[in-house]
């Protein structure tokens, strides 16, 4: 007995596709240009191989079985995939990259990402988009690490002549609490050891190696530890914590009083968020150039820091 992935092949599974189509062996036959016994053998091979009845012979039409019926289910999509897949190939030969990996900071708005995404979908490319979900040192990592190709949202850049860089821009930090929460009543401005005496909520470094970066946290403070800066704004909205959020996240709802800003003694943070990709040894792939060509426009790179969801 043959294996069945050695006779179901694409030629048997079109072939299988004609009788289904035709309605007989003999017409199919005809279309396909060999004759009837050929034909009927090529099936019972099939059959053979499978152990199941594909059609039934007992009238004159060739009526599918139910296994025939899944199989010809089957044989369709599977078909119209490789088909997919030998025009994804051409395609791929004019220089478009089979995969484009982008590492997205939790700092970067992923409604705008979603609307680059559309875009570039839009143009039907042979190349698949991935996004990876990455904070602070994490998102540097993944590209250092070639598990992304370009990565939005890089706050620090090393000296590294493999990685290029642009700046996004600059993102203000603002230090703020619910309203319900005992520090939206201190006396500003508020210090270290005001601050200190209650839980901050901090993101969570996804780095996969050494300890990561913190930001903002006071020695001794008790910490709640969440996974994305929506996670961080979601938690100080409950009352669950303190910290600082981007000025851009928290706007809207300290304008409608959903958070309040408190002075503190430190100096408000600013920092420069940059984009950054791996530097090829031949030239740069389609997907990834139509990618910094958008990043080139003002108006998108400050959508990708200021234009977050449900603002």
């Amino acid at each position: 007995m043959q294996i069945a992935r050695n006779v179901l092949t694409p030629e048997a599974l079109a072939m299988l596709q004609t009788i289904a189509s035709t309605g007989s062996f003999a017409a199919a036959a005809r279309v396909l240009g060999m004759v009837p016994s050929a034909l009927t053998y090529r099936v019972r091979q099939l059959e053979d191989a499978l152990d199941v009845l594909l059609f039934d012979r007992s009238s004159r039409r060739a009526l599918p079985t139910v296994a025939g019926q899944e199989l010809l289910r089957e044989s369709e999509r599977l078909l119209e995939d490789l088909e997919a897949v030998a025009n994804r190939v051409k395609r791929v030969a004019t220089g478009w990259e089979p995969q484009l990996t982008l590492a997205v900071d939790s700092i970067i708005a992923k409604a705008t990402v979603m609307e680059l995404v559309d875009s570039f979908f839009a143009m039907n490319p042979p190349t698949r988009i991935r996004l990876r979900d990455e904070t602070l040192s994490g998102t540097l990592e993944a590209l250092t690490s070639g598990e992304a190709d370009l990565a939005l949202g890089v706050p620090d850049l090393v000296q590294n002549t493999a990685i290029h860089a642009k700046p996004l821009g600059d993102v203000r930090f603002v230090y703020a609490v619910a309203p319900h929460h005992p520090l939206a009543k201190a006396a500003e401005p508020l210090s270290d050891e005001v601050m200190r005496a209650h839980r901050a909520v901090a993101v969570a470094d996804t780095i996969s190696r050494g300890r990561g970066v913190t930001i903002g946290l006071l020695g001794g403070q008790d910490v709640f530890t969440v996974a994305t800066m929506q996670d961080k704004l979601d938690a100080q909205l409950r009352g669950l914590g303190c910290g600082s959020l981007p000025d851009c996240m928290a706007g809207p709802f300290i304008d409608t009083g959903r958070l309040v800003v408190k002075k503190t003694e430190r100096a408000p943070r600013v920092v420069r968020v940059n984009y950054a990709w791996r530097a090829a040894s031949n030239a740069t792939g389609r997907a990834l150039q139509w990618w910094l060509t958008q990043l080139e426009c003002t108006n998108t790179r400050t959508a990708l820091l200021e234009r977050h969801r449900g603002l």
